[in-house]
């Protein structure tokens, strides 16, 4: 789950009927989420937020991300995951992902929709935090990031930020990624976010791709840690 995508900034103007499909595909694929409010939100300079001691302990229990297209709310794993859970409460009520895109979303094999990068480049962190330890890590076993799952994107061993990723199907991913939190609400939600899918971009031509931008632009409104 590399920060390496890379989301032009024309990808933001493009609607769902410009991306390229067979016909039958297309007559039959949807290109929204029905109940989605149109975005707003726009590529931005990270908010500065300081870092948290990496000894503190959280307090929270509970993530509650506010999408244009419904509530996520997500079970923090405090005892399991507590570096990570309060860096991301840390940066979660401070503000910082508020009016931040989503920029990525797999759909074959791997099942997950990151967000976390208000740059939406994919390779946006914190400014000035340094990466903080790996918690949680799961076996190296089939499904080991099972649906429901939330977890931390990273370049690297002790490289995390903000970025992390929702799973919505049963996913094999390498055991390198903090699991932090279980979606308790919205998973229907993300599903039919895969379902409308992700695009990529030739030029200014828009075509369907298992890894890429959701065709659904799903905007973190808020979020709130309690």
């Amino acid at each position: 789950m590399l920060k390496s995508l890379k989301v032009a900034t024309i990808a933001l103007a493009l609607s769902a009927a410009g991306i390229v499909a067979p016909a039958a595909q297309a007559a039959e694929r949807p290109t929204a989420v029905a109940g989605c409010a149109k975005s707003t939100a726009k590529s931005h300079a990270p908010l500065k937020v300081k870092q948290p001691a990496a000894t503190a302990k959280p307090t929270t229990r509970t993530l509650t991300i506010t999408t244009n297209c419904g509530p996520i709310e997500i079970s923090l794993l405090t005892k399991q995951a507590p570096i990570t859970v309060t860096a991301i409460s840390t940066l979660a009520n401070a503000g910082y992902y508020n009016k931040s895109l989503c920029h990525r979303l797999t759909t074959e094999g791997l099942y997950v929709l990151q967000c976390g990068d208000p740059t939406l480049t994919g390779g946006g962190s914190p400014t000035g935090w340094t990466g903080y330890a790996d918690e949680n890590l799961p076996k190296d076993a089939a499904n080991n990031y099972p649906a429901g799952t939330v977890a931390m994107a990273n370049s690297g061993p002790k490289t995390n930020g903000s970025q992390f990723f929702l799973v919505y199907k049963d996913t094999q991913l390498p055991p390198n990624y903090t699991i932090w939190g279980r979606i308790t609400k919205g998973l229907d939600l993300l599903v039919k976010v895969g379902d409308v899918g992700a695009y990529k971009l030739n030029g200014q031509q828009a075509y369907y791709a298992p890894d890429g931008y959701p065709v659904q632009t799903i905007e973190i409104v808020s979020a709130r840690a309690r």
